[in-house]
């Protein structure tokens, strides 16, 4: 049952979904264009159309979300289920230029449109607005202009435009807003003004421009006129004559006038709060020229200019010398005179720091001059009160130079190889300018002019330089050239390749003398030797001056402590101290020190030896006593023994140890005993006492022995035997 009502449920299922239609669509695009195109003109109707391309499954109903965009900012949208929107602009206007695009969503899906660029052809007019109407000569009028309906960033311009002369524009840029303003000074002579501006935009295709605005009028007032210069008796003149000149002015108000007059940049008088000016003077030459006057208030200045020649009275006076340079006690002649010879008051001066010197009113003087009549000299010459000067002439008296002194600057005649050396040539006496020659040997080195004295550096120093050096000193005087002695310079070569040696060498024995040896390549003289040996600080050991290249150092008695490491140092006038390589020295014992050092080893060698001797002596003996007695106690039985199977005839027949000892412990030979009849002896053996030293203990130690001795009898031995 359960089976069937499953089947049953399935069956009615895919009926089901065979009867319902899922709903599918797709955006094959979107467009935009615009209407009646995309260049309109400032003013006219444009529409921005939007068209949503779909394809459905089906004919249902879709919901279609348009937005607009321009440049990016969001101006429009609207729902709907049509497929087109649009965007009416009634009046299109400049600011409607840019770029458009649309967006349509419909369900979850988004399609953007290809942007379109839209070109509002056309800027509106702009406004120009006067913060004045009326303005006086040097105030400042300022001016606005405006373009209401358009969208910054934009450009203004502003022009001022005067009568019979060409516009004069500025420019302002504008970020942020749709006006800018500009201020304009009133120059003197600015009458009647008018402005205009006009504005700017910049587009795809470049910058577009907008009408020239209204033209405002700007009416200037002058606070005065142009001033009037005038001269009196005319502005052509000769010297001598007396000119005035008058400057004036015609002003509403005269606080605050000021009147100047001048001739090039020359102030030559000036007035205040007044309306004129005078100025006289007796015309000369120097007067001829351009004069100003110019009358000033405030920010407004006005100038008049007027041109004055004057004629030349007579010329300027000639001053001629006899000599220009002469030996001091020599004849001057000075002579003042005018082209034309015309009458006139001369007088001749000498020109100084202090003022001119009035020498004489002539036109002629003669002096006999020495060295302080050096200087310049001039002429005067007056004719109706007109003076006029000559040029100076510059007298120069001279005094012989001296003979001159050439020095070494540093003072010492002398120079180290491959250093430069600066000489000094100077003369007491001469008057200035001094020409200086160097000379070395016979060849001019340089010649130098100066006031007393001259330096030169010859920097090419050679160690074969000879001939020395010399100088000239010449001035202008008429007893010519005074030359110097000759100085000679020694030529100083710097110390090379110190080096240090030794006589023993390496090792010296003890009380035995060394020599020293410091020596140099090469290096002028004196060299100034020095010995040193290292310790924790430099020891100086030695030292001598000599006028070689070399030196010896002997010294006496070398000591154990004269052991160390060695070096030499050489120096002389280059003051360049050159070191040596160290040497070491080892001080040793002498050969009979050594000698004395071995017998005295060996000596006491041998002494040990003989201690050792005599104590190996000392035991020896004390270990042979004990010996013998043992010898004795195990020989008696058996010489008993023999005694009695022997027979007493055998004669031939000895036995023990061939000494014997006697009370006093004394050791003497049997040799002694033997008499005649030593074969036939009977050897008989008795026990002593005897009393025997040790030395290693206390010396009065007594004991009992039983020694064994041999006594030799010759009649009695058996009796000894049988008691």
């Amino acid at each position: 049952m359960y089976l069937a009502l499953l089947v049953i449920f399935l069956q009615c299922s895919e009926l089901y979904a065979q009867g319902k239609v899922y709903q599918v669509f797709t955006f094959n695009g979107v467009k935009i264009k615009v209407e009646p195109s995309d260049k309109v003109k400032n003013g006219a109707p444009m529409s921005i159309i939007c068209h949503a391309d779909i394809s459905k499954n089906t004919d249902f109903q879709l919901k279609h979300n348009f937005t607009f965009f321009k440049d990016g900012k969001l101006v429009f949208m609207t729902i709907s289920d049509k497929e087109d929107a649009r965007y009416e602009i009634p009046v299109a206007k400049s600011a409607d230029t840019g770029d458009y695009e649309c967006r349509v969503k419909a369900g979850d899906k988004l399609v953007i449109s290809k942007p379109i660029y839209v070109w509002v052809a056309g800027m509106t007019k702009p406004i120009l607005t006067a913060d004045k109407k009326e303005v006086s000569e040097g105030e400042i009028v300022k001016l606005r202009c405006e373009l209401p309906e358009e969208v910054p960033p934009l450009e203004f311009y502003f022009r001022k435009i005067k009568t019979n002369s060409e516009p004069i524009a500025k420019r302002v840029a504008e970020q942020n807003q749709n006006f800018s303003e500009m201020e304009y000074y009133v120059e003197a002579g600015d009458n009647i003004l008018q402005f205009d501006c006009f504005g700017k935009r910049q587009v795809k295709s470049g910058w577009e421009s907008s009408q020239h605005s209204n033209k405002t009028l700007v009416t200037v007032k002058e606070p005065f006129r142009n001033p009037t210069l005038i001269t009196t008796p005319s502005n052509n003149l000769t010297e001598g004559d007396i000119i005035e000149f008058q400057c004036s002015t015609v002003a509403a108000e005269m606080r605050g006038i000021e009147i100047i007059f001048q001739k090039n940049r020359t102030i030559l008088n000036s007035v205040r709060d007044k309306k004129s000016l005078k100025y006289s003077t007796l015309a000369t030459q120097e007067d001829s020229g351009e004069y100003l006057c110019k009358v000033e208030q405030g920010a407004v200045s006005k100038t008049t200019k007027l041109n004055v020649f004057v004629s030349e009275l007579f010329p300027k006076p000639t001053l001629s010398a006899s000599m220009t340079q002469l030996d001091e006690n020599k004849d001057l002649i000075l002579n003042c005179s005018i082209n034309g010879s015309r009458r006139a008051n001369f007088s001749i001066l000498r020109k100084s720091s202090s003022g001119d010197i009035l020498l004489k009113k002539s036109r002629i003087l003669a002096i006999k001059v020495n060295v302080n009549d050096t200087g310049s000299y001039t002429c005067k010459a007056e004719v109706k009160g007109i003076v006029k000067e000559s040029k100076p002439v510059r007298i120069s008296v001279y005094a012989p130079v001296s003979k001159p002194t050439l020095s070494v600057v540093s003072g010492s005649p002398e120079v180290v190889l491959g250093n430069p050396l600066q000489l000094i040539c100077h003369s007491v006496m001469g008057t200035p300018p001094i020409t200086f020659t160097f000379y070395k040997g016979d060849e001019i080195k340089k010649n130098v002019t100066n006031d007393t004295y001259a330096t030169f550096l010859d920097e090419d120093i050679g160690l074969n330089d000879n001939g020395g050096y010399k100088c000239d000193a010449r001035n202008n005087h008429s007893s010519g050239v005074k030359t110097s002695n000759i100085l000679n310079v020694t030529v100083i070569v710097p110390i090379r390749g110190a080096s240090l040696g030794s006589v023993p060498y390496g090792e010296v024995e003890v009380g035995s003398d060394t020599a020293f040896l410091c020596s140099v390549k090469e290096g002028s003289w004196p060299i100034h030797f020095k010995f040193f040996k290292k310790t924790d600080h430099e020891e100086l050991l030695h030292e001598a001056r000599e006028y070689s290249d070399r030196t010896i150092w002997h010294k006496k008695t070398m000591k154990r402590r004269d052991t160390g490491t060695y070096y030499c140092m050489a120096s002389n006038r280059a003051s360049v101290d050159v070191r040596s390589h160290p040497i070491t020295i080892s001080v040793i014992l002498a050969a009979w020190q050594k000698g004395v050092i071995a017998a005295f080893v060996l000596t006491a060698m041998a002494g040990a030896g003989a201690v050792a001797l005599w104590w190996f002596l000392c035991k020896k003996k004390k270990a042979k006593g004990p010996s013998m007695e043992m010898s004795g106690s195990a020989l008696a039985p058996s010489l008993a023994s023999e005694k009695l199977t022997r027979p007493p005839s055998d004669g031939n027949y000895y036995s023990g140890s061939g000494y014997i000892e006697d009370n006093e412990n004394h050791m003497k030979s049997t040799d002694e005993s033997k008499g005649p009849d030593l074969e036939s002896a009977e050897v008989d053996y008795t026990e002593v006492e005897v009393s025997t030293l040790d030395p290693h203990r206390a010396p009065e130690q007594k004991g009992t022995e039983t020694v064994y001795s041999e006594i030799r009898k010759t009649n009695n031995a058996e009796n000894i035997w049988a008691s």
